[in-house]
């Protein structure tokens, strides 16, 4: 993975997580979001929209 693509994702890891938060979402499966992969967190951030 090129440090571009990287730190794309990241970014998008980040929305992510600033979007859950603001749902009242801190923690999944016990573990703090930041500790989560970005895919468990893209599929709990559509869980709460639906």
């Amino acid at each position: 993975m090129t440090e571009n693509n990287y730190k794309q994702q990241e970014a998008v890891k980040t929305d992510v997580i600033d979007h859950l938060m603001e749902l009242g979402i801190y923690k999944i499966n016990d573990l703090q979001l930041y500790q989560v992969p970005l895919s468990e967190l893209l599929l709990e951030y559509k869980k709460q929209k639906s």
